[in-house]
């Protein structure tokens, strides 16, 4: 009987139709075009949706501020804030917490700066905390004519990491012994390669410290502003916390509790 002939390994790969397909560069440049063309779109919609939306915004601010403890609660409600804002005293200090806005960079709207409005509080004279991050454009920009859309090529080129500066805002404690941000200061990786500190802190270290390496900032900007309502009423899914976490409150901080428990959405008559 004649013995079976094995193929040798490597065989499939080498009739594989998909594997070693050349891109010829006519084809290569043709593709970086058309995915310019679509960045180019896409940022356009987001102005113009931003445009259309900002006065829609400017109605449920009205509205949010009319509700006890709005901002606070929807901050509290997702789960990046409440981790940095779980010392019992920074939520406390949230609970002062009236309006919350967010203004776009009108030549970056990709950049934009976080305003907090705060009642008299026993912490800061502070009525107003802000965080900017500030679009610094490459030195090539300069010499750019943006289209009839205000859109320039560095803009589709645009990095988060190199075209964006976050702000540090001082904040003039009233007792500054006292300080939220001295009490629980950010502490950094001793040895670290990397900047990611070793303990957060005070959810205020967040105004304090130009850096946002827990991104923050993006998180209030890009999603807890736009979906406020939903994170106040804790119809955000996957950022309900564990109960063991939201017990996880600072043991030796005596100030008073303060509730920040999401309120329960009341159903419809014909449920």
């Amino acid at each position: 009987m004649p013995g079976i002939k094995r193929a040798s390994p490597g065989a499939d790969d080498e009739k594989n139709p998909l594997a070693n397909v050349e891109l010829k560069d006519e084809d290569a440049q043709n593709l970086q075009d058309i995915q310019k063309e679509i960045q180019r779109v896409e940022l356009v919609v987001e102005r113009q949706a931003m445009q259309k939306l900002t006065p829609v915004y400017e109605k449920r601010r009205a509205v949010a501020k009319s509700i006890d403890k709005f901002w606070p609660v929807a901050l509290m409600n997702n789960a990046t804030v409440s981790f940095h804002a779980q010392h019992n005293i920074d939520q406390i200090a949230l609970s002062y917490l009236e309006d919350l806005w967010v203004v776009r960079d009108p030549t970056e709207p990709r950049c934009y700066t976080i305003e907090f409005y705060f009642k008299p509080n026993p912490y800061f004279t502070d009525s107003v905390l802000k965080k900017e991050y500030k679009y610094v454009p490459p030195p090539a920009a300069s010499d750019e004519k943006a289209d009839a859309d205000g859109i320039t090529d560095a803009m589709l080129d645009f990095s988060w990491i190199r075209d964006v500066q976050p702000s540090a805002t001082p904040i003039h404690w009233k007792e500054p012994e006292n300080a939220l941000t001295k009490l629980h200061p950010r502490v950094a990786e001793e040895g670290g390669d990397d900047d990611m500190p070793a303990e957060a802190g005070s959810f205020f270290n967040f105004f304090e410290i130009a850096d946002d390496p827990f991104d923050i900032g993006t998180t209030i900007a890009s999603d807890i502003f736009s979906e406020a309502v939903d994170y106040f009423l804790g119809n955000v899914a996957g950022d309900e916390l564990d109960s063991e976490e939201e017990d996880s409150d600072d043991d030796d901080d005596d100030a008073e509790e303060i509730d920040l428990e999401k309120p329960r959405a009341k159903k419809a008559k014909n449920e």
